[in-house]
């Protein structure tokens, strides 16, 4: 029997509001059923008995994997996997991946794509010109902030916090990080707490991944620390932030601006936030391009194609790289 007729008769479970391009191919190579979203009520007997892989943008929790007995592996899509119960999943011997390095330059590109719009206040600037106020008007006011003599930290130095230093390297900042640990090979400052770091900086930018280590690290004495100059941005996970403790700091002046991608309650976004004029909003697009979203779609896929035939990930998350495939 070849790979490919092998490969057909595995079934992966693809909960609605995925990638068209990944379930195109998941459905050319496995057997694909569709459901409307990982909900263990939502199992029927043929898929408990049958189900070996489940591919998915996140939200796969303890009762979903105790639902499906024969699940062996769950390739997330994305490089932030919090959603997914990982440690139930080590403990039931089921492998995660995820997406990481095919959008880790996107991101970064977002990144500083916000910090620039943020200290900048570049979309409002291009509203002053598409609603006639230039012509109304006269000039756009003068931005009160800007990137020049800054000091940037990043919060979170994996492969994305280190695409956006070498590009605020390039824009001449000085760059200073924190992290869990020490990452060998850097010459930037480290520093071992947030609160250390939000001192000797006025630029912060969060790439913490979500869970309940960093649940709210970016809270009133992080900000007050930052200072009335600081600038906050989150390309991360927006639970790593006191959205409160937030908007309280922006209308108080205790920080000067934020940019925000990501946010605790998605699409929900705090109406404080909304409205506070110092900020820059994006609906969570840090790797929404085409070209990067179909190479993750790509990697997601092709992690159920290396475990279903070689029985090895591409990409296992850290909890799970001790699994090994069922015989």
């Amino acid at each position: 029997m070849t790979k490919a007729v092998q490969l057909q008769a595995v079934a992966i479970l693809v909960p609605r509001d995925f990638s068209d391009h990944a379930v195109e191919r998941i459905d050319r190579t496995f057997k694909c059923i569709r459901i409307e979203h990982a909900d263990p009520a939502l199992v029927t007997d043929e898929m408990r008995r049958g189900v070996r892989g489940i591919a998915a943008f996140a939200g796969i929790n303890a009762a979903m994997m105790d639902a499906l007995p024969n699940l062996e592996l769950i390739a997330s899509f994305g490089v932030g996997y919090d959603s997914v119960d990982v440690g139930h999943a080590a403990a039931k011997n089921i492998m995660v991946t995820n997406t990481p390095d095919v959008l880790t330059e996107e991101v970064a590109d977002t990144a500083i794509g916000l910090l620039i719009n943020t200290v900048r206040d570049l979309p409002r600037a291009e509203t002053w010109l598409r609603d006639g106020s230039w012509v109304r008007k006269g000039n756009y006011p003068l931005s009160r902030l800007t990137l020049r003599g800054r000091k940037a930290g990043i919060f979170g130095m994996g492969r994305i916090g280190q695409a956006i230093a070498r590009r605020l390297e390039a824009f001449g900042l000085p760059v200073a990080y924190h992290n869990r640990r020490k990452v060998d090979g850097l010459s930037y400052q480290y520093h071992p707490t947030l609160k250390g770091l939000a001192e000797v900086v006025d630029t912060l930018i969060s790439v913490a991944p979500g869970g309940a280590s960093t649940e709210k690290a970016v809270n009133a004495e992080i900000l007050s620390a930052l200072g009335a100059n600081g600038v906050f941005v989150n390309i991360g996970r927006g639970s790593t932030v006191d959205e409160a403790a937030l908007a309280a700091a922006l209308a108080n002046g205790a920080i000067a601006a934020a940019g925000l991608d990501v946010f605790a309650d998605e699409p929900n976004v705090p109406k404080a936030l909304l409205d506070a004029p110092n900020t820059s909003l994006l609906p969570h697009v840090g790797s929404a391009s085409d070209h990067t979203r179909r190479a993750m779609a790509d990697l997601c896929v092709d992690n159920l194609v290396s475990w279903f035939t070689e029985r090895r990930p591409l990409t296992s998350v850290p909890e799970t790289v001790h699994v090994r495939a069922r015989s």
